[in-house]
């Protein structure tokens, strides 16, 4: 009887998706990890951009697309978030520059507010500058003759 031949056909791997591509790639989980978080946090950012274009621009009628009437407060601040995790700053300094007091307000800025508050209206300024401070109230010492009887 002649032997029988099996035709057989090579397995075709199905079509790898985005996953296992990446982790053939990576090999330590953590990293696999911060490359995903990377590109969510770029579709955000993507995502906030697009929104935020589309409510600051008027798209021409032939689209068909009705205007969208948003307050894109909360989308901006999703945007400069996400645009902080890349460690890019969007806020800008007197002149256009980039601030280096991180308030807006510089140390010789503080100290003439202050001054010109304590010639305007009698008042005390404090100012901690260690941390942590502990307010308590005590009461009268048994040595203060003006709470004796």
């Amino acid at each position: 009887m002649p032997e029988e031949v099996k035709n057989e056909e090579p397995k075709k791997e199905k079509g790898k998706g985005p996953f296992e591509k990446l982790k053939e790639k990576v090999e330590d989980a953590d990293e696999q990890l911060a490359i995903l978080s990377t590109f969510v946090r770029l579709g955000i950012l993507v995502w906030s951009g697009g929104i935020l274009t589309l409510a600051y621009i008027k798209l021409p009628p032939a689209l068909g697309i009705p205007e969208q009437k948003l307050d894109p407060t909360f989308i901006a601040s999703v945007f400069t978030g996400v645009l902080a995790t890349f460690g890019v700053q969007t806020a800008k300094g007197k002149n256009g520059g980039s601030s280096g007091g991180g308030g807006g307000v510089s140390k010789a800025d503080l100290e003439k507010l202050i001054n010109a508050a304590a010639q305007t209206a009698p008042a005390q300024t404090i100012r901690i500058e260690q941390a942590p401070v502990q307010i308590k109230q005590s009461g009268p010492d048994a040595s203060d003759e003006k709470y004796k009887m």
